[in-house]
């Protein structure tokens, strides 16, 4: 019988895997979008792959950012119990309906973020009885002392055990010294502001700022358009237009010069470092840069100062930086926790790496290997519907041009 060809003849073993120097081209699927009459913004992505739903609604206004200045975390009270009772249905009840359908359903309102968010998720089936819940909660909760005395007895300690963490004192303190006064300074309520909340003060910040005049609703998964603006019309009726202004925000004040801050923990073994400073807003047409500039010297296992500071010297187990940009002027940092002992030197080559990437150029194949790498990282969170809506509701959130992220 005849010899048949080698179908790996002329193929030469490299021993490596195949890497493409090419940064990937990507087109996201546009939601069908539309303005409801009470000033919601409802945004469908139909995703029928799988029967499911999910759906965020965005409500400016109602974050902490807008805490009264003797209250820090007033607005995150209010979203932890909104889900803990309604004037038709008590905490337990909520929690046996959603755990009969299988959903989920959060309510949050960060300590300095501009609007409380409200996510949920379920079978496609019960996407209906669903949102008969979230609509109870979201405009007609409660707020039972029971309730709120148990809330209190849980977060307190809660509180108080984040002021035994190094991290937190340190990233509480970098707050305060970069924004000063602004309510981006909050990362936290205290135990003395969650003493003070009462049923009275919960619903008088859930009536003023849960209002749907600038909200935004995004639902993605197996429903139309259609099908979702039928559903939210009915069942959000009662959330009526209140003729609100647009929740204002503003800039921290500028900072002045360069300060080293301390805080003394005896006999730790670890010293959190955070070097940072004021950077932009969302808006700003250097984000993305910003954000290269951020993969390079602090992303990862592939960023500057983790080579630098634990491959190389051996001081910490991770080093990383990070870029806030929101409405208002943000920040950025670069942190680590090392040795004691290493503090210093620690400290000095986390600013000498800051300082070379101001004054030296980041090589081509630097640059090009970090754009790429955030290319491909980015398309691979696009297998999720809710996360390919999250950037669309960017877009809408900052009103950023309707092609920004084929750009």
């Amino acid at each position: 019988m005849q010899d048949q060809p080698s179908p790996t003849k002329g193929v030469v073993k490299k021993g490596k895997v195949p890497v493409s120097n090419e940064i990937l081209k990507i087109r996201l699927p546009k939601p069908v979008e539309a303005d409801l009459p009470n000033g919601l913004h409802l945004m469908v992505l139909e995703d029928h792959r799988l029967p499911q739903v999910s759906f965020q609604i965005f409500i400016p206004g109602a974050g902490g950012y807008y805490d009264p200045a003797d209250q820090p975390g007033l607005a995150s009270f209010v979203a932890a119990l909104m889900r803990e009772g309604t004037v038709s249905r008590r905490s337990e009840q909520i929690s046996q309906q959603l755990e009969v359908m299988a959903a989920n359903l959060t309510l949050t309102a960060g300590a300095s973020s501009v609007e409380a968010t409200i996510a949920g998720s379920s079978l496609s089936d019960q996407i209906d009885r669903l949102l008969d819940v979230t609509a109870d909660v979201l405009l007609h909760p409660s707020f039972p002392e029971e309730e709120l005395a148990r809330y209190k007895q849980r977060t307190r300690a809660q509180l108080m055990q984040q002021r035994a963490n190094p991290n937190f004192l340190a990233a509480e303190m970098y707050s305060r010294v970069v924004y000063g006064a602004h309510p981006a300074s909050r990362l936290s309520s205290s135990v003395a502001a969650l003493d003070r909340a009462t049923r009275d003060g919960l619903t008088s910040f859930h009536r003023a700022h849960y209002v749907p005049d600038h909200a935004a609703m995004a639902v993605a998964g197996d429903i139309s358009m259609a099908e979702a603006r039928k559903l939210v019309e009915a069942k959000f009726s009662a959330w009526t237009k209140t003729g609100a202004a647009a929740p204002a925000v503003s800039d921290p004040s500028a900072l002045a010069g360069s300060k080293i801050h301390f805080i003394g923990r005896p006999n730790s073994v670890q010293t959190t470092l955070i070097v940072g400073t004021q950077a932009i807003a969302r808006t700003n047409p250097d984000y993305d840069a910003l954000q290269v500039m951020n993969r390079v010297i602090g992303g990862g296992p592939t960023g500057r100062l983790f080579i630098h500071l634990r491959e190389e010297k051996g001081y910490t187990y991770g080093a990383g930086s990070a870029l806030n940009a929101a409405m208002f002027r943000g920040d950025w940092s670069a942190s680590t926790s090392v040795r004691t002992e290493v503090t210093e030197p620690a400290l000095n080559d986390l600013l000498a790496e800051i300082g070379q990437l101001r004054d030296q150029p980041v090589s081509d194949q630097e640059l090009a290997d970090a754009t790429r790498a955030m290319v491909a990282s980015f398309a691979l969170s696009l297998e999720s519907p809710a996360q390919l809506l999250n950037y669309h509701v960017t877009r809408w959130r900052y009103k950023l041009p309707a092609d920004y992220w084929d750009k």
